[in-house]
């Protein structure tokens, strides 16, 4: 029995070093989502209202979410050091549950990708028929205008029929160059499209997403089949420990 113990040791040690490895990486992971949604929800609440029809909760999420794999990390790491089979077990239990909720997500995602982009149309043809300079969203509007060098939803003559072109025209991060783009020519619907972006805001965005949802599930998919690492390292740990009555000291 002394000897089997003496033979198994060094595979639970690998064992231990491999899991603590994965749980420190685990921890690294729910940071840098704890990071995200503490930006997401600082920088890029007006861009979030320009695809969602109501306010979203994704900020909260990701920050309860990052928060929750940081403790389950410090606790998968104190689990094998300590050599506790129930707590390993329970460390893949939780594994289990966030590889399951990163695959509904990844999947629905996926499948509801049409969905977002008529949700985006929506919204954002909203935004830009309510523009008034002013609010978040109307800042998010120019925003996205001036880094995509873009006009409008569909093009220019969006702002033809907003709240906004009446009185003021085409808002001018829509022209193509400031220095050559008078508040007299935006609200002139003749010179106007000479000097504005031809192409729409829209077609930039979903271009962008159908381009880069394969990358983007990839990525996702692959971050949630690693959970299957540390469950099965967790799991195998568990077995050993429990199998060969080993006590770490």
């Amino acid at each position: 029995m002394a000897s089997r113990r003496m033979e198994t040791k060094p595979v639970i040690t690998c064992l231990k070093t491999l899991l603590i490895v994965y749980s420190f990486v685990f921890w690294i992971t729910g940071a840098i989502l704890l990071a995200v949604g503490v930006w997401g929800k600082l920088m890029l609440g007006p861009y979030i209202s320009l695809i969602a029809d109501n306010s979203t909760n994704a900020p909260y999420v990701l920050i309860g979410t990052g928060t929750t794999i940081i403790v389950f990390g410090l606790f998968g790491c104190f689990a094998t050091c300590r050599g506790s089979p129930w707590m390993l077990k329970l460390y893949a239990m939780f594994l289990s549950l966030v590889f399951l909720a990163e695959l509904v997500a990844g999947i629905s995602g996926f499948v509801f990708r049409h969905e977002i982009k008529g949700t985006f149309l929506r919204t954002y043809t909203d935004a830009v028929q309510n523009y008034n300079t002013e609010d978040e969203r109307s800042q998010a509007v120019d925003n996205v205008q001036r880094s995509l060098r873009c006009c409008g939803v569909l093009n220019y003559t969006s702002w033809f029929t907003s709240v906004y072109y009446p009185a003021n025209g085409i808002p001018p991060s829509c022209c193509a160059n400031l220095s050559d783009c008078s508040p007299q020519d935006l609200r002139n619907a003749t010179i106007a499209p000479s000097k504005v972006y031809q192409q729409g805001c829209y077609e930039l965005v979903t271009s962008f997403i159908e381009t880069n949802m394969g990358i983007i599930a990839g990525v996702a998919f692959g971050i949630a089949f690693s959970q299957l690492i540390g469950m099965l390292l967790a799991c195998c740990l568990s077995r050993f420990i429990t199998a060969n009555q080993y006590e770490m000291v």
